[in-house]
């Protein structure tokens, strides 16, 4: 729930990295995670940065994520590595990894990291940003818990497993972060909190019938795949690229409880630009984003992947970050001495 306390990103940014050098992250690690989670805030991604971390420092209290932990690499056959994130903190064993992807490509072209056995990786598009800010394409994908319904069917079996496409742009990166649920569960959560129910039909009832009552596909376990059929079939492809590749554990191994979710399989690619395309990337890009520069429908803009993200951003670091209320008294409960 978005309650209309606002922080500074500095605020932010020094009480989560607090919150988390008290769970036993060291001081470093903790800082590059709480940097990592208030740029999610600042972007307006609430659901996957602040919210999230009280979540997070449960599952290092249980021992379910070891904030120790650092991940290795398993084998490296070219431009392909295997790394294992030994059930570290997702959001540093992610970022870990697309650097190494980005290192990889600079060497090959294209760079791919598989890892297994690691934990959520927070917001994806994080990953995508990393990349494109490195000048790369980026794709990187996460399986997840059994969260969403295949086609057809009424139970849980695969994951909403959100998938990232990053293209560089210095006039505005253009970004994809998706989950394969037309909301995920984080959104559905913020919609029920305000009050609000969906744009489009989100999900099932538990009377099986398409709904936009948050609270309603909450309770059933039954969002809707994105594309209906098409959704539930690139959920499944993910999973089992992912698991393949890193030698982890497919959506099917993964427990069911989003606390105890763990040892989940990730894929990171990245695609060095200027080794690869011979003529001016920039130009493409925005010639494409040009292209879309006209009125919509609805009496706004067109928008490209990316550009609300940006101007969220732009406008939190003027005005302040909003947070939850609930997250924020817990982490400042951590940090005051």
């Amino acid at each position: 729930m978005i309650t209309g306390v606002r922080v500074t990103y500095a605020e932010l940014h020094e009480t989560v990295r607090r919150a988390l050098e008290a769970a036993g992250l060291a001081p470093e690690r903790a800082g590059l995670c709480a940097r990592l989670i208030a740029d999610s805030s600042r972007d307006g991604v609430h659901s996957h940065g602040l919210n999230l971390v009280p979540r997070l420092i449960r599952m290092i209290r249980a021992g379910v994520v070891d904030a120790h932990a650092l991940p290795t690499r398993v084998s490296a056959p070219g431009a392909v590595e295997r790394w294992d994130g030994h059930r570290g903190v997702g959001a540093l064993n992610a970022y870990h990894c697309m650097a190494t992807a980005l290192a990889i490509a600079r060497r090959h072209g294209i760079g791919c990291v598989a890892l297994a056995n690691t934990n959520h990786w927070m917001r994806g598009g994080t990953y995508g940003w990393q990349a494109a800010e490195a000048g790369a394409i980026g794709i990187c994908w996460t399986n997840t818990l059994p969260n969403l319904p295949p086609w057809g069917a009424a139970e849980p079996l695969v994951g909403n497993n959100p998938i990232v496409v990053a293209v560089p742009r210095p006039n505005g990166h253009l970004v994809v972060d998706m989950a394969l649920s037309q909301f995920s569960y984080g959104a559905l959560a913020g919609y029920r909190s305000r009050g609000e129910t969906l744009p489009v039909p989100g999900g099932f009832d538990g009377r099986g019938e398409m709904t936009r009552d948050p609270a309603a596909i909450e309770a059933s376990k039954r969002p809707l795949p994105i594309g209906f059929w098409k959704g539930s079939a690139l959920s499944i492809v993910l999973d089992a690229i992912a698991a393949m590749l890193s030698g982890g554990r497919a959506t099917h191994q993964i427990a069911a409880g989003p606390e105890e979710e763990t040892g989940l399989s990730q894929v990171f690619i990245a695609i060095d630009v200027a080794s690869t395309v011979d003529r001016d990337a920039a130009a493409i890009a925005d010639a494409i984003v040009a292209h879309l520069d006209r009125p919509s429908a609805d009496g706004g803009i067109v928008r490209y992947p990316g550009q609300r993200t940006l101007e969220t951003r732009r406008r939190q670091l003027v005005e302040g970050i909003e947070v939850d209320l609930s997250s924020w008294q817990f982490l400042r409960s951590i940090t005051v001495s």
